[in-house]
């Protein structure tokens, strides 16, 4: 149930984008079209749950054995600029085809403060439960980083399709660009505050 709970939490409730203000950038930046916030969206969903593994077992098996904790985020960061370099030439030398889909996105990974902040909330959330890291804190762990992937690719795929609409709508001249996007933005964070009492804690 605890798995089920952090899922829909992760997506709805506590959504990346839209109630915690994190990779504001590349959701107004790359949600002009449908077919490019999927692309984004996939590729942060692939990183986000690599990065959540590696940076989980750098934390409870490197950083706190060591009292080093306070060398989280500069170790995190290499992490994550190692994986996405890492997924770059491996989705480059397997798959020619989804390189040339996911590639131009998968820089942009780097810089993108969704996958860092999953990692660190991770970490703060505690979810190795008992005085040890456990294989179950890992296993949420991983749950809460693909629920919070798919929830920042639910918002930025809405995010787009809307756009997209406004391209064809008649928006008055000052609205054009990017305040009728901010605008748009704010009234689906409302809407998604509506999920608020779904899940019970």
């Amino acid at each position: 149930m605890e798995i089920v709970i952090i899922f829909i939490s992760a997506i709805f409730v506590n959504n990346i984008v839209l109630t915690q203000f994190l990779g504001i950038c590349p959701f107004l930046g790359v949600s002009k079209k449908v077919s490019t916030a999927i692309g984004m969206s996939a590729a942060v969903a692939f990183v986000m749950a690599i990065a959540t593994l590696f940076t989980w077992l750098l934390q409870y098996y490197v950083l706190i054995p060591w009292s080093i904790e306070f060398l989280q985020t500069v170790s995190f960061i290499l992490v994550i600029a190692g994986l996405v370099q890492m997924v770059e030439i491996i989705i480059k030398k397997i798959s020619p085809a989804l390189y040339q889909a996911l590639g131009i996105f998968l820089p942009l990974i780097t810089t993108n403060c969704v996958v860092l902040g999953v990692a660190i909330q991770v970490v703060s959330n505690e979810y190795n439960f008992g005085s040890g890291p456990h294989m179950l804190g890992l296993g949420q762990s991983v749950v809460f980083a693909v629920a919070t992937a798919l929830g920042y690719g639910l918002a930025l795929t809405l995010f787009a399709g809307i756009r997209e609409q406004l391209e064809l709508s008649n928006v008055p001249k000052a609205f054009k660009g990017v305040p009728i996007a901010l605008l748009t933005a704010g009234l689906m964070a409302m809407a998604f505050m509506g999920f608020s009492g779904l899940v019970s804690f």
